[in-house]
């Protein structure tokens, strides 16, 4: 309990100091910023699940989980400033408006997702496929977790 405590406060600190950071980035180019963020993190995540699928190549797999971790850490909660809550021109996002509204809960599942992530980095360099397997389905639910909650299709 007083862990998840802690990872959640860790996760409202890290989003509030992000925030204070977007502030030096345009609201278009946060929302550009973050897609191209997220399209590499889902190529990569298509890259783990077709060698689960497929032929298995350890080395493959431990790229992408170190990319996913990379960019999971990498404090994209700046990316969620003022203003990106909304179409800009023809840039469109999907972010639904009680993200914004919601950030201590937002904290804690971004928290989930960095732990995932590193979890699934650390399992892949070991590269034991079943492992990775496990790891890999509790990295995609903490993304289905805020995609859920906070995304319009």
């Amino acid at each position: 309990m007083q862990k998840s405590l802690l990872h959640t406060a860790f996760g409202v600190l890290a989003l509030s100091l992000a925030t204070a950071a977007s502030a030096q980035v345009k609201p278009e180019d946060q929302i550009k910023f973050r897609q191209a963020g997220y399209s590499f993190m889902s190529w990569n995540m298509g890259k783990i699940k077709a060698n689960l699928e497929g032929e298995y190549n350890a080395k493959q797999v431990e790229a992408a989980a170190n990319a996913i971790a990379a960019i999971a850490g990498s404090g994209m909660g700046a990316l969620y400033g003022p203003g990106t809550e909304k179409d800009i021109g023809n840039l469109k996002t999907r972010v639904k408006p009680e993200f914004f509204q919601q950030m201590q809960n937002v904290g804690k599942l971004a928290t989930d997702f960095n732990v995932a992530a590193a979890n699934l980095a650390k399992v892949a360099a070991s590269g034991d496929k079943a492992a990775v397997q496990k790891a890999f389905g509790a990295t995609g639910e903490t993304c289905k977790a805020c995609h859920d909650k906070y995304r319009m299709e």
